[in-house]
């Protein structure tokens, strides 16, 4: 039993390597899938587990979600979906942690003291995930407004509950071991998700969904303690700490502190006195065809994609991909300029690529990209809007002021594909659309780019 939790343990470490490149995550989700298998099939067979028809119907039915909610998902909707796998994962060890106190408190006696620090630590740190999570799922999907949604005293509030929460935990570890104060922490900590996620912009949702997976794996790693098993402790504690370095991650890549992310000050519109905005900005937007476009792109050099949302909503990146090639056919060098928070989840813009078969080299991180610009002839960005917007090193009285951009802005040329001019998902405006040096192709970026395809393909 102890050697298949070890080649389980590998397999998940293996998977989590292969993970960090586009080039190999779908031979790491595969290797993973084996990992989850052998868990399970170890865990049914050993000693004292009785296989009942509840558990099989429970494996049925969220085998089943699992597969058809992954095959079915649009990509556009992946962040959704990993907010939802993530709460459930966390809800999950809530109701273990309820079943094991439910268990071992009537038992008389008290509950040991790591046991029990284990099972409230699950139950706590999952309900929060679980909530949350739904909550993140909820901005995404935009059945809840996707701008922060604040109150007066909020911060007071969430500190009391979250107190109440510690003090229903000290209690039951004091010796007051009653269901109901567990039914409280978790009633509580759920409730404390839910206003914790809710002051957030949707623009931050790569902060929070990194944030929440974090905690999610805590709790599995807790979970393991109170369980005794090994695979629970060691896969939670991976999850718990690569969720952890990507929100640290995630947090300089938005200009925010971790602190500024714990305690929820963050994701909320600021104003401040306007300052200079990019240079040579000009009071009107330069609109062009498709076909103006199509020559700036033919007798370029070099061209740089910058994708965003506006790509992911409108699937144009297989269109993409296609405009590269005749691009490249012309002797045009193409690259892609990824910027670490564009789209809704950490890697989104790389998921979408890759599934185009975009070559990985051709994909270029932020600080690679940035030392391109300036000898970048167009830089074609399509849907992209605050992870481009130049108040971000030039307005100091910018709400986004200080988070590291792509500094499209340096390129000789700039087309910028947008379906109007809305602002992006912080709610403020570009200066970039303003530029001398920027035209803006309106319409669907799919309709857009498959335009831009056939008018280089006649010249």
């Amino acid at each position: 039993m102890n050697l298949l939790y070890l080649v389980t343990i590998a397999c998940f470490i293996f998977a989590l390597k292969f993970l960090s490149s586009p080039a190999t995550a779908r031979r790491g989700n595969q290797i993973g899938a084996v990992g989850m298998v052998i868990a399970i099939i170890a865990t049914l067979l050993k000693s004292g587990v009785h296989i009942t028809w509840l558990m099989v119907i429970g494996a049925g039915i969220g085998g089943a979600f699992g597969a058809l909610g992954a095959r079915r998902v649009k990509m556009t909707a992946m962040p959704q979906m990993v907010a939802l796998f993530n709460g459930v994962g966390g809800g999950a060890a809530a109701l273990v942690a309820l079943a094991e106190f439910h268990k071992l408190a009537p038992g008389g006696g008290r509950i040991q003291g790591d046991v029990s620090v284990a099972i409230l630590l699950s139950a706590l740190i999952g309900a929060v995930s679980f909530s949350g999570s739904l909550i993140a799922f909820a901005k995404l999907q935009e059945l809840l407004s996707g701008r922060p949604i604040t109150y007066p005293g909020q911060k007071i509030v969430n500190g009391v509950l979250f107190a109440a929460c510690i003090a229903a935990g000290i209690a039951i570890l004091t010796g007051a071991e009653h269901s109901w104060l567990l039914w409280a922490l978790v009633a509580g900590a759920s409730l404390f998700g839910v206003l914790f996620v809710l002051p957030i912009g949707g623009a931050d949702m790569p902060v929070v969904i990194s944030l929440l997976n974090a905690f999610t794996g805590l709790a599995a790693a807790a979970t393991g303690f109170e369980l005794e098993n090994n695979v629970l402790i060691v896969s939670g504690m991976l999850v718990g700490a690569s969720g952890t370095m990507l929100t640290l991650l995630m947090g300089r890549a938005m200009n925010r502190s971790i602190a500024n992310v714990l305690f929820g000050a963050f994701g909320q519109v600021s104003t401040g006195a306007a300052g200079p905005s990019a240079n040579g900005a000009s009071n009107s937007v330069r609109s062009a065809t498709a076909d103006d476009v199509a020559v700036m792109l033919a007798y370029a050099s070099k061209v740089v994609v910058v994708p965003g949302y506006g790509m992911a909503v409108a699937q144009a990146q297989h269109d993409v991909r296609a405009l590269a090639d005749i691009l490249e056919a012309k002797g045009v060098e193409v690259t892609y300029a990824i910027h670490p928070v564009a789209g809704r989840m950490p890697g989104h813009m790389n998921v979408l690529l890759a599934e185009a078969n975009v070559p990985y080299p051709q994909l270029k991180e932020m600080d690679e990209a940035n030392a391109e610009f300036g000898r970048t002839d167009v830089a074609l960005v399509i849907g992209a809007n605050d992870v481009v917007n130049p108040d971000a090193r030039n307005n100091a009285g910018s709400p986004i002021y200080g988070m590291p951009i792509l500094n499209v802005d340096q390129s000789q040329a700039i087309v910028v594909l947008k379906r109007s001019m809305n602002p992006g998902f912080a709610g403020i405006a570009n200066p970039l659309f303003l530029n001398p040096k920027t035209v803006m192709l309106f319409g669907d970026a799919k309709d857009s780019v498959a335009r831009l395809a056939a008018g280089v393909k006649q010249l």
